[in-house]
């Protein structure tokens, strides 16, 4: 008798028919998995699992949804129904789909987005890092099934955690192997990521919440490991681990399963050759791990990152791990074909979308000492100052983690240009806002150009940890980091390593935040709000979600 691991997730809606969907359940044998709509005979799907590393998988695309509606579903293995769990306490999961009228805008569209999230501490103990967003957020939406709820949740990164594991997990590989070898209490391979995701997305708040509210993933560092592809000495030194090739390849591996093809709609799934190829096959593994190894060899051969349109908004979710130039001379955050595909996408019918959001876990816009810093380091290991300081650099990169768009600074400028040429013109958009995390702090930063700037509004919204915390000491950095001291130092630093000025200068206009939290992006037509939210333990016990900030960040049209 089949059963439900882990799952379902809601992942994809289909945005342009608001008629079909996509639901991924990982169960713990070979099944057909069949989604059910309540009360709809016509609307429902079902798939037959596939095996990857002895775990198995399917992902159901769901047809025949009514547009404009609330579909509760129910998830059958065998025919035998695993969900909604027996005695559940939450409400049913629904699937809401979009108005899909001609020209209609009057429909608002919710984005909530995030990064950075240890798994919750284990009912009873006590959690270090204080109440998790996303389980409030749940506990929020349970309470209260009326309530205006995200369309969609983006989740920037740091899904898990492979090199900082819980005390549960690191008694669970200590059963398993010897954690006096490397990688020591660090996940080592596929069954242990499937630990992670399990650990994460079994807890029954996040479980639900992720049934019911479609999401969008990209990776981080810490889904591989802290500061992945920061340089290419980095690179060289990993890759002369025994243990590091396992480890690569096991997290692209795991990062396809449980990310990646959710991100994916119904058709690009059918068009995915490996994707079909998984399928056929009684065992995937093998062909998992070939395609991995050649991700991790030759990223230029994969990409990761995708669109999604949500009505007149469009989302570009942009891998800034995997698709890094290292070589020093041409370091970039993205290689020339990912870097092509991200402008084709921006300026692709810029009449057809009001907003464009571009989702990169890393921040475009940091406070300016730190992006003059990482720029200044940038010059010393290319060898602006010569050999001694070049390794000087690239020490304090790796010790510092100086390895965000700013240490890239090419990119920075070509992403720049971009966002200026998408945001001008007869058709331009509203707003064009780069939505990061990584930093463990939220803020709003807001750029403008030294010549020929753009028509739309601009703005880095920034927002971490959804579970997670920062030290004092960071906290007191990044605060003095946006301080007139601070820009004064960053100055400094960027004349010792002469890097050239910038086209853009900016500005914070609200923040910092320290906390864990969400922001949520409201769009309508070519107005839009933004609201932050963060989860704060009760008196007397439980937990809220508080509203720190409500911003308009345009004027309605």
């Amino acid at each position: 008798m089949a059963g439900l691991r882990l799952g379902p997730l809601l992942r994809h809606i289909d945005q342009e028919t608001g008629d079909a969907a996509t639901v991924w359940v990982e169960t713990d044998r070979p099944c057909t998995a069949r989604v059910r709509c309540v009360g709809d005979a016509g609307a429902g799907g079902s798939a037959r699992t596939f095996q990857v590393a002895g775990h198995h998988y399917a992902l159901v695309t769901v047809t025949g949804l009514p547009p404009g509606a609330e579909t509760a579903y129910e998830v059958l293995l065998d025919e035998r129904l695993v969900w909604p769990l027996a005695g559940s306490r939450f409400p049913p999961s629904i699937i809401r789909t979009p108005h899909t009228a001609p020209g209609r805008s009057d429909q608002p569209v919710r984005i909530a987005f995030g990064s950075c999230r240890w798994a919750s501490a284990p009912g009873g103990e006590k959690d270090p890092v204080g109440p998790d967003a996303l389980d409030t957020l749940a506990a929020s939406l349970a309470a209260d099934p009326k309530a205006a709820r995200p369309d969609v949740l983006l989740l920037l990164g740091d899904q898990v955690y492979a090199d900082e594991t819980s005390k549960a997990t690191r008694r669970w590989l200590a059963a398993r192997r010897d954690l006096r070898e490397p990688p020591g209490a660090e996940v080592a391979d596929y069954e242990e990521y499937t630990r992670l995701y399990y650990e994460s997305w079994l807890d029954p708040e996040v479980r639900w919440l992720l049934s019911t509210v479609p999401s969008c993933m990209i990776f981080d560092d810490h889904d591989v490991i802290d500061d992945w592809n920061t340089s290419a000495p980095w690179l060289a030194e990993m890759r002369d681990t025994p243990w590091w090739q396992e480890r690569v390849v096991s997290g692209l591996m795991s990062y396809w399963v449980y990310q990646h093809l959710g991100n994916l709609s119904p058709a690009e799934l059918a068009a995915d050759e490996l994707f079909a190829a998984v399928r056929r096959t009684p065992d995937g593994t093998d062909l998992l791990r070939e395609f991995a190894t050649r991700a991790d060899a030759e990223p230029a051969s994969v990409r990761w990152s995708y669109r999604r349109d949500f009505g007149r908004v469009r989302l570009l979710m942009v891998d800034t791990r995997a698709a890094r130039v290292l070589e020093e001379q041409r370091r970039a955050m993205l290689d020339a074909g990912e870097e092509r595909w991200v402008r084709d996408q921006a300026l692709e019918d810029p009449s057809s979308y009001d907003h464009l959001l571009i989702g990169t876990s890393l921040p475009w816009l940091l406070p300016p000492l730190v992006h003059d810093a990482e720029s200044w380091n940038a010059a010393l290991c290319r060898g602006e100052r010569g050999e001694r300081w070049a390794r000087f650099g690239e020490s304090l990169r790796r010790r510092a983690d100086l390895e965000h768009w700013a240490a890239f600074p090419d990119s920075f400028e070509r992403l720049a240009t971009l966002i200026a040429e998408a945001g001008s013109g007869p058709d331009a958009p509203a707003t064009v806002c780069v939505l990061s995390g990584d930093v463990h702090h939220a803020y709003i930063a807001e750029p403008r150009w030294r010549t020929d700037g753009p028509d739309a509004h601009v703005l880095q919204l920034t927002c971490s940890p959804v579970h997670n915390g920062i030290p004092r000491s960071m906290r007191v950095g990044f605060r003095f980091g946006w301080s007139r001291a601070g820009r004064s130092l960053g100055r400094f630093l960027a004349r010792h390593g002469r890097v050239a000025e910038p086209q853009v200068k900016w500005r914070k206009t609200s923040g910092p935040w320290f906390g864990n939290q969400l922001m949520t992006l409201t769009l309508r037509g070519r107005a839009s709000t933004l609201s932050l939210d963060q989860a704060r333990a009760k008196r007397g016990g439980g937990v809220r979600l508080a509203t720190v900030l409500e911003r308009n960040l345009t004027e309605s049209e």
